[in-house]
């Protein structure tokens, strides 16, 4: 890498995301890692290569994005990272660390995808989850003798709620717990799970980290040597890794991510600003809100808030459906975190697949809108909202 990437932990989100992300050619000089499109690589003798024997197992390309996802997770001490085929693939694979009979606690309110992993394919090996809102008393309430994971996921998907990675972390490792947090909605530019005491920050860099909706990707990060290992011996053999193409696009994205998310935060503030006193919004979900629950534990563990918001309007889901349709600048559509804003009906599509009861009783109503604020012009988004609230009626 350039010289700057010598010490990563005393520059600026952008500097780093810039950095880390551009490894010069070592044979053409090249700024942008090449893409190297092979499936094999000649060896010198029987089993005398230079490194790289099948692509499944290494590739050039996705050696340099591992390295990124490294350094944007932990600047200041060295971590490992592993990419995969997407945030599924990478969560996958971390449950892949348990045996048979274990038991996982995890956040009640989390990306559906995951509540049905976790559900209906884990389950069928002999792994449980119990679901908590990981309140004061309730760790030790779901505590069994089988528990061995603790997976959070902060801020959530879709409530926007705050888990206290330290403290959580602390008592799990108190217990000989593996910790794991679900890092998509912040951004290892908000939020470093790793520098907070967990053992594994994962994402979907589908999202934010890409940033352009044109590639499916994700990764995992550790700074255990051991925990590496094995997380790298379960990618070669299970084989869900992204394509050299999908490891150059998410190179590509990292390198405007630090400036993307400081815009994300910009509009997402501007508008919730402006939620807030709208008499047609009946409920409003940001952890920047002072009134909300998790404010404070948010503002000491990120350095912003994100670029996620989830409200409800008059009218309920009528009134959602009549708002998403209204909207000229939001566009409806699965996934968040990427250049455009888009809005997601949680109920109907992100979390169709929880159980009713179980969205219900977390808060994931039929009324419930999550934005995801682009990089658009402020202003524009807000009249964009404003009008689309005057239609929802």
């Amino acid at each position: 890498m350039t010289g700057v990437s010598e010490d990563m932990g005393d520059i600026g989100e952008s500097t780093r995301s810039v950095h880390a992300a551009a490894e010069p050619d070592e044979k053409t000089g090249s700024v942008q890692t090449p893409i190297f499109q092979t499936s094999t690589y000649v060896q010198r003798d029987f089993a005398d290569h230079t490194g790289y024997e099948y692509s499944r197992t290494q590739n050039p390309t996705r050696d340099a994005l591992e390295e990124a996802v490294a350094v944007l997770e932990s600047p200041t001490v060295k971590a490992f990272g592993s990419a995969f085929a997407s945030g599924m693939a990478a969560i996958t694979t971390v449950t892949q660390l348990l045996e048979s009979g274990s038991h996982i606690i995890a956040a009640s309110d989390l990306y559906g995808g995951t509540g049905r992993y976790f559900d209906d394919v884990l389950s069928k090996f002999g792994v449980e989850t119990t679901y908590s809102d990981l309140g004061p008393g309730e760790l030790e309430a779901c505590t069994q003798e089988n528990t061995r994971m603790l997976w959070l996921e902060t801020p959530t998907n879709p409530l926007l709620n705050i888990h206290d990675i330290t403290t959580l972390s602390a008592q799990a490792h108190e217990r000989g717990w593996i910790v794991v947090v679900d890092n998509t909605f912040a951004s290892p530019v908000l939020q470093r799970p790793l520098e907070l005491g967990a053992d594994i920050s994962c994402s979907s860099s589908t999202k934010y980290v890409s940033g352009h909706s044109d590639v499916i990707s994700g990764y995992v990060v550790t700074r255990s040597e051991e925990l590496n290992e094995k997380i790298r011996f379960l990618q070669n053999t299970m084989g869900a890794v992204p394509s050299p193409l999908d490891c150059f696009l998410n190179l590509r994205g990292i390198r405007t991510l630090g400036i993307r998310m400081e815009r994300h935060c910009d509009n997402a503030e501007y508008i919730v600003e402006r939620l807030a006193t709208h008499p047609k919004v009946t409920r409003l979900l940001y952890p920047g809100l002072k009134t909300h629950p998790g404010h404070d534990v948010a503002a000491s563990q990120m350095r912003r808030f994100g670029g996620m918001i989830s409200l409800e309007i008059e009218g309920g889901e009528a009134g959602a459906r009549r708002f998403a349709k209204a909207s000229r600048l939001f566009a409806i559509a699965e996934s968040l975190g990427s250049v455009e804003s888009l809005v997601n009906h949680p109920w109907s599509m992100t979390h169709a697949a929880t159980p009713e009861e179980r969205r219900l009783e977390v808060g994931v109503t039929p009324g419930l809108i999550r934005l995801s604020v682009g990089i658009e012009d402020a202003e524009d988004l807000w009249d964009d909202i404003n009008q689309a609230l005057a239609a929802s009626s």
